[in-house]
């Protein structure tokens, strides 16, 4: 009884596949180069995949591949380090070629500046060497702007004027070039030029200059603050926009009037930014942890006022894992809930993971 069901519903499905004009062996057989194709397709995005995880270009530090020149003179690709290549990629129009490297006619009396930082706890310096033509150079410059009419220059115009600068970026990029060759990822790139600008003493200079009939400050370019080993916040702050912008990112300038203050800004995810600007707020007077930004400074406090958000540079934004803002929270909450062994034992920890000094903030 069962069997013959059985045959009379294969004999239906048989006649079924005959009505139909081919039966699953002869589907195969009429389609089978598509069928082959698709197999072929698929092997090979799987291929694919497989080969970007565990075969990744190589690249440098700046994201340039192998054996190729970096857009900025006269770097090139070697091995994943940055090195100097003048034959292969030239020089630009403020130097000249000597051998493989291209020299600036302010690269005279030299001197070294040891250059501290701190990524994630550990201490480390870079020995740079900075030259007193350059400083000359600069010293000799107008810090004053000009413009017909009754037009004045504005604070961003100051900012890009001192940053701006050709002859001085010669002499800045192989700072960027040495930061670059030690960390492989941008983001650590990014913390260690952070570090090592608030790792500078600071200190104002003691010359004066005249501007618009009025006797002001003098103002460093950020060579001048790499070469004095020390600056005030601005001039710390042009220093680090400066290698931040070179290294991609996007960078405004964060000045609070009231208090007189200036730091820095890095495009970031809104929810890590200051005031939903879209910019994480950075603080160059000493050590500190980025998007921090209730530090008490000396004799001035906290930075209550609004801030006015200067532009500098379009960029890349940090990414959303940014692990400073989770330890700015704690570190915000442990000031703000007074010490206990507990507490006191957190606090130790975040102070030597950003170098955090007695004095937190800086000036």
């Amino acid at each position: 009884m069962v069997d013959k069901k059985r045959g009379k519903l294969l004999e239906e499905s048989e006649s079924f596949n005959k009505v139909q004009g081919f039966s699953g062996l002869e589907f195969l057989k009429k389609h089978s180069t598509i069928l082959i194709l698709i197999l072929f397709v698929l092997c090979l995005v799987a291929s694919f995949s497989i080969f970007k995880v565990f075969n990744k270009i190589p690249t440098c530090g700046d994201g340039t591949v192998y054996d190729e020149c970096l857009s900025r003179q006269p770097y090139f690709c070697e091995n994943g380090i940055l090195v100097e290549k003048a034959s292969v990629c030239g020089c630009s129009n403020f130097t000249v070629m000597r051998d493989d490297s291209c020299f600036s006619k302010y690269q005279t009396n030299p001197k070294n500046v040891p250059l501290k930082y701190v990524l994630r706890g550990e201490e480390k310096k870079i020995n740079f060497i900075v030259y007193k033509g350059m400083d000359s150079y600069l010293s000799k410059l107008s810090r004053s702007i000009y413009y017909s009419g009754e037009d004045k220059p504005s604070r961003a115009d100051f900012k890009l004027k001192n940053i701006n600068e050709q002859e001085q970026r010669e002499l800045l990029l192989p700072l960027l070039t040495e930061i670059q060759n030690i960390a492989e990822t941008e983001e650590d790139q990014m913390r260690i030029a952070v570090s090592l600008v608030q790792n500078i003493p600071f200190g104002q200079s003691e010359e004066v200059v005249t501007s618009y009939g009025q006797k002001i400050n003098y103002s460093r370019y950020p060579y001048e603050v790499l070469y004095d080993n020390e600056g005030v916040c601005g001039e710390k702050s042009e220093l680090l926009a400066f290698l931040l912008r070179e290294m991609g990112y996007g960078i405004v300038f964060f000045y609070h009037q009231s208090e007189n203050h200036e730091s820095i800004g890095i495009k970031c995810p809104l929810k890590y930014s200051l005031d939903k600007t879209g910019y994480c707020f950075v603080e160059t007077t000493g050590p500190s942890i980025i998007t921090d930004n209730e530090i008490e400074y000396n004799g001035v406090g906290k930075l209550y006022s609004k801030s006015e958000v200067i532009f500098i540079s379009e960029g890349n934004s940090l990414e959303s894992n940014l692990y400073e803002y989770n330890d700015a929270k704690r570190l915000i909450g442990l000031r703000d809930n007074g010490a206990s062994m507990f507490s006191l034992n957190k606090l130790k920890k975040l102070e030597e993971k950003y170098g955090l000094g007695e004095v937190y903030g800086g000036g």
